[in-house]
């Protein structure tokens, strides 16, 4: 195995406080950033704690015994998550994905999504709320979850062999568990459940065809995702790649299928169904098949930082907004002061780091710090 040189990074990024213009948004005004794109989708990042290791988003390396997590105090309390989200859903998103690190490890998660559950559009329509979750104690929460108002679940799993799901996980932690919340989330009603899977060539690869044949009947849509450089800590390689077209011809070998219609727009994976009908895969191909053109999400990390791509270098300091610094002569903002401030941030937005990566051949991109994937809800 060749060494790889992973760079002692801090999680808690640059960041500025959003200014508050003088006029807000008009009413039923179409927000749009500067390449047209809207914003419809807000993934919230309530915890940077995990109980996994995983390699490609928390090396032990890096986040072991004597790494400094977050302060309680220092996180978004519920009540102000759900302040911002009603803002932010004034100003066109109609999904909430709660996520971590892992978010089931925050005490009374169930209060959170029943406190985001009960927000409404200016229509007085529900919004889509889900959950990204390593599933790891999803079983003994799962009915609760459903109960409060979560809609559905996304499980992060990156093997269904016992054996190299514990090495991926670097915690030693069982596939069966994993599969026992998958269960429960379906028993629970948190239906589709969406499985991900993280390729990575030579690391867990072998895995991509003994997955289908486990979820094929199952009900589940399973989704692969080209490994990505997020983050700083991850020591991304490109010839760990494999490319969607190539996962894609692999699967056709032995399981012949036809590609379907997108649901949604901005959607990030590409939907395939086998042709017997058994199961539906995602192909999400963020490097080699960038789709920032229609890219239609903002991202709140667990203290309230606004990140407008996964792959951002600076944050926007919504916390300061919220509970004011008078020490900085910042004060406390109105809920109409977080609308004008938000829209204007959205409005300059221009971020397509997927779509110029393919144009970096110095790699310059990829030396830019960026947040780590846990942080801000991936």
């Amino acid at each position: 195995m060749s060494e790889r040189t992973i760079p002692i990074v801090d999680h808690r990024y640059a960041s500025s406080v959003p200014t508050v213009p003088a006029h807000s948004l008009a009413p039923g005004a179409l927000l749009a950033d500067k390449l047209g794109r809207p914003l419809h989708d807000l993934r919230i990042s309530i915890t940077d704690r995990c109980n996994f290791r995983c390699t490609y988003c928390m090396p032990k390396e890096v986040f072991d015994a004597h790494y400094e997590f977050l302060r309680h105090a220092d996180l978004l309390r519920f009540e102000e998550i759900e302040r911002l989200a009603r803002v932010f859903v004034g100003l066109g998103v109609r999904k909430l994905r709660i996520t971590g690190g892992e978010p089931l490890l925050r005490k009374g998660v169930e209060d959170l999504v029943a406190m985001l559950a009960a927000i409404r559009t200016p229509d007085g329509e529900p919004v889509e709320l889900t959950m990204t979750t390593n599933a790891s104690i999803l079983a003994r929460k799962a009915e609760a979850l459903a109960r409060a108002g979560l809609h559905r679940v996304t499980v992060s799993l990156d093997a269904i062999d016992d054996a190299v799901f514990r090495r991926m996980n670097d915690m030693d932690f069982p596939v069966q568990t994993v599969l026992e919340g998958i269960a429960a989330a379906q028993a629970a009603g948190l239906h589709p459940v969406k499985v991900n899977m993280v390729v990575q060539r030579g690391v867990n690869d072998d895995q991509i065809l003994p997955m289908i044949e486990h979820f094929r009947g199952s009900g589940v849509v399973l989704r692969f995702i080209e490994f990505m450089d997020v983050g700083n800590t991850n020591g991304w390689r490109m010839d760990q790649v494999l490319p969607s077209a190539e996962l894609l011809a692999r699967i056709a070998q032995r399981h012949p299928l036809h590609a379907l219609d997108p649901t949604v727009l901005g959607a990030t994976a590409e939907r395939w169904l086998l042709d017997d009908g058994s199961l539906e895969i995602g192909a999400i191909s963020s490097v080699t098949q960038a789709f920032c053109h229609d890219c239609n999400r903002a991202r709140l990390s667990m203290e309230g930082k606004l990140y407008l791509c996964l792959f951002a270098s600076h944050g926007h300091d919504l916390r300061a907004l919220l509970r004011g610094d008078p020490q900085q002569g910042i004060q406390q903002a109105s809920d109409a002061d977080l609308q004008a401030a938000l829209a204007q941030v959205w409005s300059r937005r221009d971020d397509r780091y997927s779509e110029l990566r393919g144009f970096d051949s110095a790699g310059l991109l990829q030396a830019v710090r960026k947040p780590e994937m846990f942080a801000i809800g991936g």
